[in-house]
């Protein structure tokens, strides 16, 4: 026994050192939403999509120009040196200096495809607004499953300890009983063997308990993240509504996914149009002003000043003729491109539909789970209790005793299991549905220990 007790305590030492002052020290537990709320300002993937979300919306507003007017101002200089050499003419030096200042202003009048553009803008609003939407519920559900990984570890190494405690004490029994006669050596090793396993599962916990938290710190940004357990007893609420029907009618109509799709179909439609556009006429207004200053002058004479001052306003018409089928086959690439979007929004529904069923059902089933292992939970220490009667009174062996016990600590493991599976299901049945938000983590907060 003490052989045992020596080697684990010297197997925790890295443990605790890895995860940290805060394993010890309960005071300092965060809840879900203060992780969610350190993850938010910390994970690389959110942070990304954020800074996509105002590139898409500083793009979208890009495509507004091409309805607005534009102004443009030129100024150039021209300097002509003349000398001029002729027998029947005298020598002279002429010089002449050109100043042309032009402002000019165009505005469109009728230009299908902009409009069509400036629309397109418009829709990439909605499809930032749809994906930021998906990053902040994959960032909710990325959070809350590892926060009860990391209870469910801690749960599965403290059930591993007390069960090898409970083995430790029925080892220790076995062997009282053969020294003084009133038992086998048979069942002093299977004692011994069923500790060696136990063990065993203690050092696979520990290392499950320390790769969950370091997921978990490396998720939220913090060096010690320890989650705060759920309170007993645990309740947990059903499913509203309780129709899967309802449930797959709010996925159509807030899923992320369907929404980007939707988005992309409107692009793709809009596309189309500006690909109409290249058989209409074009119309923009125009105008201009342009200042011309002259200095003209030679060496034997005076110097010539002039100033020309030209305003024109007008109108462009553009008819397009022919631009070698171009336009056509163009167009017959955006109906194409326009079926295909079609097609992959009918098969995002369909997908998003099938998932929101199945996490309904997956939280169904994980209650009904629940309660299933609360009663297997109660027969199995009835059962433990039972056989530890009998082995006393020697109507059992060791070896009941021994399975009764791992029974009784592996339904504890997965009664435990459940319970966080159901409630992170509960969220990810939003997620599928579309209607995730920070808020839904205020109840599952509330069933943490404050």
């Amino acid at each position: 026994m003490t052989r045992h007790t020596a080697s684990s305590s010297f197997r925790l030492v890295p443990l605790m050192l890895a995860l940290g002052a805060s394993v010890s020290f309960s005071a300092q537990a965060q809840s879900l939403v203060d992780l969610y709320n350190a993850a938010q300002s910390y994970d690389a993937t959110y942070q990304s999509a954020k800074s996509q979300y105002d590139a898409s919306l500083a793009k979208a507003a890009q495509a507004k120009a091409l309805l607005l007017p534009t102004a443009g101002l030129t100024i150039s200089t021209t300097q002509t040196n003349q000398d001029t050499k002729a027998p029947a003419i005298a020598a002279n030096n002429f010089t002449y200096q050109t100043d042309t200042g032009t402002v000019g202003v165009s505005q469109p009048l009728y230009r299908p495809a902009n409009w069509a553009t400036y629309e397109q803008g418009k829709k990439q609003v909605d499809l930032a607004q749809a994906t930021l939407l998906a990053a902040d519920q994959d960032l909710i559900i990325r959070v809350s499953q590892a926060y009860f990984d990391v209870l469910a570890a801690t749960d599965n190494l403290a059930f591993v300890k007390s069960q090898k405690t409970a083995v430790g004490e029925q080892l220790a029994s076995a062997k009282r009983n053969f020294e003084v006669g009133t038992s086998t050596i048979t069942d002093s090793r299977e004692a011994q063997a069923r500790y060696d396993l136990v063990t065993a599962q203690e050092l696979a916990a520990e290392n499950d308990l320390l790769v969950k938290t370091l997921a978990l710190n490396q998720l939220v940004g913090q060096p010690n993240a320890t989650p705060k357990p759920l309170k007993t007893p645990v309740v947990l609420g059903p499913v509203e509504p309780a129709d899967v029907n309802q449930w797959v009618l709010q996925s159509e109509a807030n899923n992320p996914g369907i929404k980007l799709q939707q988005v992309a179909l409107d692009v793709a439609q809009l596309e189309t149009e500006k690909a109409k556009a290249g058989h209409k006429p074009t119309l923009d207004l125009t105008g201009s002003y342009t200042s011309v200053a002259n200095r003209n002058g030679s060496a034997s004479g005076p110097t010539v000043d002039s100033r020309a001052n030209v305003s024109n306003i007008g109108v462009t018409f553009t008819l397009p003729l022919f631009a070698g089928f171009s336009t056509q086959n163009r167009i017959k690439e955006t109906l194409s491109l326009e079926d295909k979007a079609r097609t992959d929004l009918e098969a995002t529904k369909r997908t998003v539909a099938q998932g929101t069923r199945t996490a309904y059902y997956g939280v169904q089933s994980g209650q009904a789970q629940v309660l299933a292992l609360q009663a297997a939970e109660a027969s199995s220490q009835s059962a433990l209790e039972a056989n530890q009667l009998g082995y006393q009174v020697g109507v059992r062996i060791n070896i009941d005793v021994l399975n009764s016990q791992s029974q009784l600590f592996d339904t504890k493991a997965k009664l435990a299991k459940a319970r966080y599976d159901v409630l992170v299901g509960g969220l990810k049945l939003r997620q599928a549905a579309g209607t995730l938000k920070a808020e839904d983590l205020q109840p599952v907060n509330s069933q943490l220990t404050q």
